[in-house]
């Protein structure tokens, strides 16, 4: 379950000392081919880090042979000086995997890097390029589990998928457990195929991908500086996959990662599930999704099993959505609560006892659905960001 199970990848985690717990740090993934195209998804915060705004630039050229990531620092706001890093970084890494293997032969332009951690501090490159040697000596076909622990940040768990296709497999790897809010949802993922195709096709599967899992993923309402999806195909399968196959795989390997994000969000005791139905169009249905997902009076409700659907009606009254106030049908966990805008079935009925809450919304303005997954506002997700750098 691992960016390693499809063929053509290696990859490593290493502990470099970034993070002051001594955990893994650092990770690598490399495609040793024959192929190397990429596609590449990345925060739409105006404030983008410096691995982001070079990745971007990677991520163009259509060919991409490394990824580079580190926890620990996520290299934010740090000016010329800090894009310098990023850029020593990916020269570092080129140089170490060329004279590691020389049938590489890689620039670094071919090497993207992603890092997550606290804004507004240089990373220390007397630690982190050391660590890159040491991850390039210990790259492994089954590498992607250690990768995959040494992107973690306040992830308490690795988060990892394999998706089968016919013959061929998407892999990935994600971190995020806060900030997560489109687009997208601090995320970083990595995910590796052995298919054949090329930049535009991995490109337009990757983007249909994340705009119906990653995009409609909202834990907190704050969106990341360095928020990174990467795709990157090897075709070591030989198999090339038509392009809805290829999206199929993509969209069933980010769903799970997304699921695996929300489900380990910071402080969270509730997983919750926005179904939001009879809209006018797909967009309604997200921004009325959206809109409940980022309520702070519905996440406390739910954090003290309180089924308060007026709560509910008031966050989807702020939308520009079409629908009739006194139209509006409104279920939790089954329970209709709230039918045609005022209070239906007894609200007594609702068990909220148990970590999964389904809302259903219905607006009955036409045929659109969506769903945007959250979670709840508890304590324990105050006291963790309260003294996130402290």
């Amino acid at each position: 379950m691992t960016v390693t199970v499809p063929r053509g990848f290696r990859a490593a985690g290493v502990a470099a000392g970034l993070k002051t717990s001594g955990a893994a740090d650092i990770a690598l993934v490399v495609n040793d081919g024959p192929d190397a195209g990429v596609a590449g998804v990345f925060t739409a915060n105006r404030v983008k880090a410096a691995p982001v705004l070079w990745s971007q630039q990677v991520v163009r050229g259509g060919v991409v042979r490394a990824v580079v990531l580190n926890s620990g620092g996520a290299n934010a706001c740090t000016g010329p000086a800090g894009f310098q890093d990023t850029h020593a970084t990916a020269e570092h890494t080129a140089a170490a995997l060329t004279a590691g293997s020389p049938r590489l032969m890689l620039g670094a332009a071919e090497v993207a890097v992603c890092s997550t951690g606290l804004i507004g501090e240089r990373l220390p490159m007397r630690k982190l390029l050391p660590g890159v040697r040491s991850a390039v000596r210990g790259l492994a076909r089954d590498g992607g589990a250690a990768a995959a622990e040494a992107i973690m940040t306040t992830d308490t768990r690795p988060k990892t998928t394999v998706a089968k296709g016919s013959g061929w497999t998407v892999g990935g790897m994600a971190k995020g457990a806060g900030m997560l809010a489109p687009a997208m949802a601090t995320m970083l993922c990595v995910l590796t195929t052995d298919a054949v195709a090329g930049p535009e096709t991995l490109d337009a599967a990757l983007r249909a991908a994340t705009r119906v899992t990653f995009d409609r993923i909202d834990s907190d309402g704050c969106m990341s500086t360095n928020d990174t999806v990467l795709l990157l195909a090897s075709g070591a399968s030989g198999i090339e996959p038509t392009g809805a196959e290829l999206t199929a795989a993509v969209t069933a390997a980010c769903h799970d990662l997304a699921q695996q994000l929300i489900a380990d969000a910071e402080g969270a005791t509730k997983q919750i599930a926005i179904d939001v139905v009879g809209a006018a169009d797909s967009d309604d249905a997200v921004e009325v999704g959206r809109s409940v997902a980022r309520n702070n009076l519905v996440k406390t409700a739910l954090f003290g099993n309180d089924p308060n659907w007026g709560r509910i009606l008031a966050a989807v009254g702020t939308t520009s959505a079409a629908f009739e106030p006194d139209g509006v049908d409104v279920a939790v966990n089954g329970v209709w609560v709230c039918r045609s805008g005022a209070a239906a079935e007894d609200r007594s009925k609702v068990d909220l006892t148990g970590r999964d809450v389904t809302i259903r919304i219905d607006l009955h303005a036409g045929d659109a659905a969506a769903t945007i997954w959250t979670n709840d506002l508890s304590h324990a997700y105050v006291h963790e960001n309260s003294a996130y750098s402290t």
